[in-house]
């Protein structure tokens, strides 16, 4: 039997990653459900009145996350924040892992001030991906500087890195960018394993992955490059971001259905 978990207002802050992007699911707010929704479902079936807010927004950089999003999710007076931020600063050329993990580390000092448990994410092993693998090294280093900061703050850590799952494919979304809800799904198992808290989700188990010829990867790489890394590549070059105009998908802590 598990013991009864200590939170009941829980508030999940970064971008896309937490907003549940690759996790299509129309009867979920803002139509994506997501790794953190999967978690409040959890933690909410175990909790009377508990309560849930996600104020994730997808293209968010970590300033943004940090100027937008972690005074209000103070406001909501959580006992439990999760706070995934810093990845899509990781991956764009010039930019420092240190840095970025300095930012950071003022925005958990500051949402630890109320003693509410905080979660950090580090960054999944990105090596098998076509784009990203070249920022492999940098994620590294900040997934690094992340433990440190946890330490010293008392944060819990997310370990994306040591989820070998993630080396599949399938628990990617087409865009090779988020995660699919099969991945969504993994990840939301990870983290209430990192809660200490007991749960009924399944682990996937998959079948081989069948071969694929030299041809035909190379025509689903061009495939995909136009559909999503063209597009992606314009926004960069226009200072566009894919959350213009979002905005939060549970803005205030509420309960779930469980119907």
């Amino acid at each position: 039997m598990n013991p009864q978990h200590p939170w009941s207002r829980y508030v999940a802050i970064g971008d896309s990653f937490t907003e549940g992007i690759g996790d299509p699911e129309p009867r979920s707010a803002g139509g994506n459900r997501g790794w953190a929704d999967r978690v409040a479902e959890v933690l909410s079936a175990k909790t009377e009145d508990f309560a849930y807010a996600n104020l994730a927004i997808r293209g968010r950089l970590l300033q943004q996350i940090i100027d937008e999003q972690v005074e209000p999710a103070l406001t909501l007076r959580p006992d439990l924040v999760t706070i995934s931020a810093g990845g899509n600063d990781i991956i764009r050329p010039g930019t420092d892992p240190d840095d970025i993990a300095d930012r950071l580390e003022g925005a958990v000092e500051r949402l630890r001030s109320d003693n509410a448990t905080v979660v950090l994410f580090n960054g999944p092993d990105i090596g098998m991906t076509p784009v990203l693998r070249r920022a492999r090294g940098k994620v590294a280093i900040y997934n690094e500087n992340l433990r440190a900061i946890a330490q010293r703050h008392d944060a819990v850590i997310a370990d994306m890195w040591a989820l070998r799952e993630l080396r599949d494919t399938r628990m990617w979304a087409p865009d090779r960018l988020h995660f699919s809800p099969i991945g969504h799904h993994t990840i939301a198992r990870m983290v209430l394993e990192s809660l200490g808290v007991g749960n009924e989700l399944e682990p996937y188990v998959p079948e081989p992955m069948p071969a694929t010829t030299w041809r035909q990867a190379r025509v689903e790489d061009l495939g995909w490059a136009r559909e999503y890394l063209v597009p992606w590549v314009i926004r960069r070059i226009r200072h566009q971001s894919s959350g213009d105009g979002i905005s939060p998908k549970r803005p205030e802590p509420t309960g779930l259905d469980h119907g």
